[in-house]
């Protein structure tokens, strides 16, 4: 007679990892600090880098609100405040927020909480209104 097998259980260790409210935070900032690593080496205002084209821009042939992140980041990386101001502007201002949630969504998560900000249907439109702008104006100049 053929024995009824079980499927193994998964493994504590994996499923503590997997559910952990830290885990998602982590690989964003892992996946952050990967990508800051290649394009440190890697001059985007250099043609023929192995950098990911922007989609938007690619059919569009406009800057999107986020065009010239790379190089914006690429700038700070090294020292240069005043050309990364020049790459994106609105994007530069906007990033110590986003480090700000990034920060405190990774210290919910190690603490064992989920955390998720809230966002008013205001801010939202104040949010989407500004990037509309931004890419208006930057398209225009």
């Amino acid at each position: 007679m053929a024995e009824t097998v079980r499927p193994p259980r998964r493994g504590t260790a994996l499923r503590l990892l997997s559910g952990h409210p830290a885990t998602a935070p982590l690989a964003v900032l892992a996946a952050g600090v990967a990508g800051s690593v290649h394009v440190y080496g890697t001059d985007p205002h250099l043609p023929g880098q192995l950098l990911p084209p922007c989609p938007f821009h690619f059919v569009t042939g406009l800057l999107c609100p986020a065009c010239g992140g790379t190089r914006m980041v690429y700038d700070l990386m090294h020292g240069r405040f005043d050309a990364a101001w020049l790459d994106n502007r609105a994007l530069l201002l906007a990033s110590p927020f986003a480090l700000a949630l990034l920060a405190r969504w990774m210290g919910e998560g190690l603490r064992g909480r989920h955390w998720r900000p809230r966002v008013g249907r205001r801010t939202q439109a104040l949010i989407l209104t500004a990037a509309v702008v931004w890419t208006v104006a930057r398209n225009l100049a």
